[in-house]
């Protein structure tokens, strides 16, 4: 078996290897800053010819381009004391090939006996990825001020949502006053405090910045403070109490949980307690567990079934929002009126509308 050569290599020519064999462009220069040898890939990158170049001065290089002040005071800057630079920026404009971003790491090997200083030269050019940074950088502003006219847009329609509901429940408080059918007057007086049940709502929805996810239990509880200082007082004095569990809801899903809410608080405001009731209570609950969830407006009134059976519009209102949940709807009568909305949970949240 022939023996193995485990003689190392010389360590000049180890070390020209190692150079030639550098990914990023990198140069070796004597103390006069003139080229002694260079990486394959600096020749190739700046369409240096090798052989011609050693020995030129690195500034005479691809026609001159490499003249620039901040890179001679890099390179010629350099002290005993202070041996290396690490990734200078630099911008060099070369006549063959355009403006090139580089960054620059040097170090400087100073000798131990006679002769000059041997300067290492480390080129990375980051031309493409600052090309990159600054589009992205075009892009995120772009896209901020995107986001900001749609922020806008946003706030003028929600303004001009609010106007609206409150044009048309004053123009249906006016139709209240001059018509003289009293079923009338009944119809228009649920048709009006229907839209501003909507407004409330909508309200509740928009104090809250960036509205993708609501929390339920400051949602529903800041919606029952509403309706209770709205609709109760001293002359029908009714206790409106919420219990949620803590979470957050699309708001998508969040407007059709406060509309089944509204039209149920509101249903036993009106219906359940047709005299003044000490103690009078509506407890609304939401409650989930790890398959389901579940909301339940109560009272301890009468047991009036008024709007949330038969063809009443507040009954179709309800199963229409119900439905669009996913939930099913219970009603139980016995010395109160509770009404459950219950669905499967997907994902933690409510499910998809069918």
């Amino acid at each position: 078996m022939k023996p193995r050569n485990n003689q190392p290599a010389e360590p000049q020519t180890l070390a020209l290897a190692i150079i030639d064999a550098m990914i990023d462009p990198f140069v070796v220069l004597d103390d006069e800053m003139q080229l002694v040898t260079g990486s394959r890939s600096f020749y190739d990158s700046f369409k240096v010819d090798a052989e011609s170049a050693r020995g030129q001065s690195f500034y005479d290089l691809c026609g001159g381009d490499w003249s620039v002040p901040a890179l001679r005071k890099l390179l010629e800057g350099v002290t005993p004391a202070h041996t290396h630079v690490e990734w200078l920026e630099l911008n060099v404009r070369f006549s063959e090939f355009g403006d090139r971003i580089l960054l620059l790491n040097t170090r400087v090997v100073l000798p131990e006996g006679q002769g000059g200083p041997t300067t290492l030269l480390l080129i990375k050019d980051v031309t493409a990825r600052r090309q990159i940074e600054r589009e992205k950088q075009n892009l995120l502003e772009q896209t901020e001020e995107l986001l900001s006219e749609q922020r806008t847009l946003l706030k003028e329609m929600r303004h001009r949502i609010a106007n609206s509901l409150q044009i048309i429940a004053s123009i249906l408080m006016l139709q209240v006053r001059t018509v003289t059918s009293q079923e009338t007057r009944d119809h228009l007086k649920d048709a009006h405090q229907r839209v501003m049940s909507v407004a409330q709502v909508q309200a509740h929805l928009h104090s809250v910045d960036g509205i993708d996810e609501i929390d339920v239990r400051g949602y529903l509880t800041k919606l029952c403070r509403g309706l209770g200082a709205s609709m109760t007082g001293p002359a029908n004095p009714i206790r409106i109490e919420t219990i949620a569990s803590e979470g957050t809801l699309p708001s998508s899903r969040a407007v059709s949980l406060g509309l089944i809410v509204t039209e149920l608080v509101i249903n036993s405001i009106k219906y359940a307690f047709p005299v003044r009731t000490p103690g009078a209570c509506i407890v609304v609950s939401y409650e989930t567990t790890e398959e389901v969830w579940r909301l339940t407006v109560s009272d301890n009134g009468i047991g009036n079934l008024h709007s949330v059976s038969g063809a009443g519009l507040g009954a179709a209102i309800v199963a229409a929002l119900a439905k669009q949940l996913g939930g099913q709807i219970s009603t139980v009568s016995n010395g109160g009126l509770t009404v459950s909305l219950a669905g499967v949970l997907s994902e933690g949240k409510l499910p998809l509308a069918a």
